[in-house]
């Protein structure tokens, strides 16, 4: 087993869990040197074996047992609680080496846990809370049926009905896909609670397996995915299943509220944790050039190859630095957190699934190999769509966008307070974790305004500071454009085109938020580091005119392709070195077992 550093081996006790002091760099670290190299053939977690789990359509047994050791679970659990949860960031960066290998076993055994578990943390009574939290650091699973707005781990969207007698509530209702529920010692249901729309319909249940009789359950038959073969999606169908009304989560009605509650957590957690996928994508596809290479004596061809690794790159860390915003303003800003959220929820998935793609043309036939050294690739790749929308589709995310930006346009853009340097701050520090201050729609939007703060300011000296300058002040046009065309749309009758006038202004929107991330991330590592790849110009002026592009370009900016060129040699170096020396593709940079 590669071992990564003595912080790494430091990080775990002699049972292999690591200490409640260890800050989640650490932590992650040391879950990377106890995975192993992931290209070792005789690695029970690497590549190989994965596979052979994957293609059986089963969870790796070692990998459950190996992450029950870490004690992942606690990972869940916030600290005042006995945990080590003290917010999505870390919680991101100890996911990701599972993630890097197998998104079915950081689902599988774990992840569905959490996002079961998140509601109990935002509104559970005290009892509610601590049987939660006890049963999570046994070892023992949760499973979440979310209402049809979401359909998180619901994807025939299907739905529970709970009818209130007055001294108790009576469930019934089937719903045929629920990851891990046939596993699961705790269920956290989304039950229908009034006929009526809106947002007052659901309520929500925690109810312990255990205590339900087999007559009043029913398990239905496994439902199998196209992706992440391994996890064990089962319906359940309850038949007037008496509930006492200290199952309530909340209050009676407080369903809708408390789903769009924990989505902000939830949606900068998924797509954070899919970068680590594709940056496994990036590193098979390193991997085929340089054998091809050595095979023809030349190396690897970097004609062929440069555009795209840089690309790559590029789009990778733009992803990061946007789900870095997300997750760090949980603790940072969560009055403002759910439109960020739901930004990463929205665009992450899209780039990551075109990143991928434009890696596929380096493995050439090798794209559909099943198992050896390529066959990783595929299967990250048909495990995205699972990740990305097993919590909340696009449209999902634009609906929670889409009401709030004619209020954002007006008074939150232009006058407002920028966000703190802390929330670029690449695993700094962070306030205590305030999860009851997160509310449903925002009033603020201190991103965009850090945006219009940088592109105000004066351009750096060097070539690269005035390109990056150049885009910023092409996106606060954009900006200024975006408000105008909101105030138009908000004025007219809400018609089906201006229903999808409005979706294509949030779909550009998002791609402003994720503009703003790159420039805050770019500046603060300019302050706080300022010799590293990450305070240098190439990143993030690649990134800015790939977002460019992918709008069709920003008003007053035409060469934004031009600006780019100049910095493909470097990205694609800095690519080749995290290769040579393994590290992670992401922002962390951090050092990798294989």
């Amino acid at each position: 087993m590669t071992v990564i550093g003595t912080a790494a081996a430091g990080a775990l006790n002699a049972a292999g869990a690591p200490s409640r002091r260890a800050a989640a760099g650490e932590r992650a670290a040391a879950l990377e040197s106890y995975l192993g190299d992931p290209a070792d053939f005789t690695n029970p977690l690497g590549h190989e074996a994965l596979l052979a789990a994957d293609a059986r359509g089963e969870l790796s047994g070692e990998g459950e047992r190996l992450l029950g050791r870490f004690h992942l679970n606690a990972e869940f659990v916030p600290r005042r609680l006995g945990g080590r949860f003290d917010g999505p960031e870390g919680l991101v960066r100890v996911l990701r080496p599972v993630f890097r290998r197998d998104a079915s076993l950081a689902i599988g055994y774990g992840l569905s846990s959490f996002l079961a578990a998140v509601t109990s943390w935002l509104e559970g009574a005290p009892e509610q809370q601590r049987a939660t939290a006890d049963l999570l650091l046994r070892g023992e699973r949760m499973a979440v049926a979310h209402p049809e707005l979401a359909h998180g781990n619901d994807l025939a969207r299907d739905e529970f009905r709970a009818t209130d007698t007055g001294t108790r509530l009576v469930l019934d209702g089937t719903k045929r896909a629920i990851n891990n529920v046939a596993r699961a010692r705790a269920l956290t249901v989304y039950a229908r609670t009034s006929p009526a729309p809106g947002r007052r319909s659901h309520s929500v249940l925690l109810l312990d397996t255990e205590e339900i009789p087999a007559a009043r359950l029913t398990h239905l038959p496994r439902h199998p995915t196209t992706g992440a073969r391994g996890l064990y999606f089962h319906g359940i169908s309850f038949n007037e299943l008496p509930v006492a009304r200290s199952a309530l989560v909340g209050e009676v009605g407080q369903g809708m509220e408390l789903a769009l509650r924990s989505f902000q957590i939830s949606r900068g957690v998924m797509p954070s944790t899919a970068i680590a996928m594709i940056d496994t994508c990036l590193r098979t596809a390193v991997r085929c050039a340089d054998e091809r290479g050595r095979a023809s004596g030349s190396g690897i061809d970097m004609r062929n190859a440069q555009q795209v690794l840089a690309a790559a790159l590029a789009d990778l860390l733009l992803c990061d630095s946007l789900c870095l915003a997300a997750t760090r303003a949980v603790n940072l800003l969560p009055e403002q957190t759910g439109v960020y959220a739901a930004a990463a929820e929205y665009l992450v998935p899209k780039v990551l699934g075109e990143t991928a793609y434009d890696l596929s043309i380096i493995l050439g036939s090798s794209l559909y190999d099943q198992r050896g050294p390529y066959g990783i690739f595929a299967k990250q790749v048909r495990d995205l769509p699972v990740v990305s929308l097993g919590h909340a589709g696009s449209a999902a995310c634009q609906a929670t966008i889409i009401p709030q930006l004619p209020l954002l346009a007006d008074r939150a853009w232009f006058d407002a307070e920028p966000a703190p340097a802390g929330l670029f701050d690449i695993g700094g520090s962070l306030p205590q974790l305030h999860l009851e201050a997160l509310r449903p729609a925002a009033g603020e939007d201190a991103l965009a305004a850090s945006l219009v703060a940088t592109a105000r300011e004066r351009p750096g000296a060097s070539a690269g500071g005035a390109a990056a300058h150049r885009l910023a002040e092409g996106f606060l046009r954009e900006l200024c454009s975006l408000r105008a065309r909101i105030s138009r749309a908000g004025a007219a009758d809400r018609t089906p085109v201006v229903v999808a006038e409005m979706s294509a202004l949030t779909d550009r929107y998002t791609h402003v938020l994720a503009a703003a991330s790159c420039l805050g991330v770019w500046r603060q590592q300019q302050r706080a580091s300022p010799g590293g790849f990450l305070a240098e110009p190439a990143w993030v002026v690649t990134a800015l005119a790939r977002i460019a592009g992918r709008l069709g370009g920003v008003p007053g900016l035409t060469d934004h392709a031009e600006l780019a060129a100049p910095h493909e040699e470097r990205l694609a170096t800095e690519v080749v070195a995290r290769y040579r020396d393994p590290r992670g593709y992401d922002l962390y940079g951090a050092a990798l077992a294989g």
